[in-house]
This record gives C-alpha cells, sequence and structure tokens, in this order.
C-alpha cells in the first residue's frame, strides 16, 4: 500500500525539491547571447581580483597580496551591494552576502596589517597576546 491510501507520510525523500527559492539578484548579469564567463561578470571580476591578489602574494610581497585579496571581497560585496542581479555572486540573501564579503574581507586586510615582522597597524591589545600564548620579552 503506498503512504497516501494508508493516511502515512512516506520516510523517503521527494523526487523533487518544492519550496526552495533561489537567493534574490541571482539571475545572470548579462543574457544568453554572450559567453558564460561574461554572463557571470561579477563574480568572474572578484575571481579575476583574489587571483592577482594571490599571484602578488607568491610573487612579491605576502601583505600587498593579501591586501588585494581583501580588496577584492570587498569589491564583492559592493557588486553585491549595488548590482541588482550579480548571478553566481548571490549565495544568500543580500544582507548576509554582503556581510559576510565585509567581514573576511576586513578580516583578512586586517591580519595583513598586523602581521608580525614589522606591522603596518599596531594595536595595543594584539601587543600582549604574546605573554597569553608563551612567548616572553
Amino acid at each position: 500500500m503506498s503512504a497516501e491510501r494508508t493516511g502515512r507520510s512516506s520516510r523517503r525523500r521527494p523526487v523533487r525539491t518544492t519550496g526552495t527559492l533561489p537567493p534574490e539578484g541571482s539571475g545572470a548579469a548579462m543574457d544568453r547571447g554572450h559567453s558564460l564567463p561574461i554572463r557571470q561578470w561579477p563574480i568572474t571580476l572578484v575571481l579575476a581580483v583574489v587571483a592577482i591578489g594571490l599571484v602578488v602574494t607568491w610573487a612579491d610581497d605576502f601583505r600587498y597580496g593579501l591586501l588585494v585579496i581583501g580588496g577584492g571581497l570587498g569589491l564583492g560585496a559592493v557588486l553585491r551591494l549595488v548590482v541588482p542581479e550579480v548571478g553566481m555572486l548571490a549565495v544568500r540573501s543580500r544582507f548576509t552576502d554582503v556581510l559576510v564579503l565585509l567581514l573576511f574581507g576586513g578580516a583578512i586586510v586586517l591580519l595583513a596589517l598586523v602581521a608580525q615582522q614589522d606591522p603596518w597597524l599596531h594595536l595595543s591589545k594584539l601587543e600582549d597576546v604574546g605573554k597569553y600564548i608563551g612567548r616572553k620579552h
């Protein structure tokens, strides 16, 4: 007997998921007449900036590279906030996407600025961290 006839619910997963909507602004930024990287230009641009940051980190100075990577995530946040249709850059709600991109981008930039061996930014609370992890002055 089937579950409908007995009045009980089935334990099997549904064949098709219903009720899940794509995030706001997840439509492609351009029409299908363009190739995929052009059609999805917002995420292509963010990934290109992050890739440049990785190359700079590998080839030159890690601080500059990390600043570029953090800037790329900040660029993604701005694009998600301003552009109405961002394609694959839209993962969750607009608020959540912008908040997560800003938090991660800001954390990467902050860590790049306070990295040891002549930090560019001195935070008094971070100066005392060495005491707590066992490093002696």
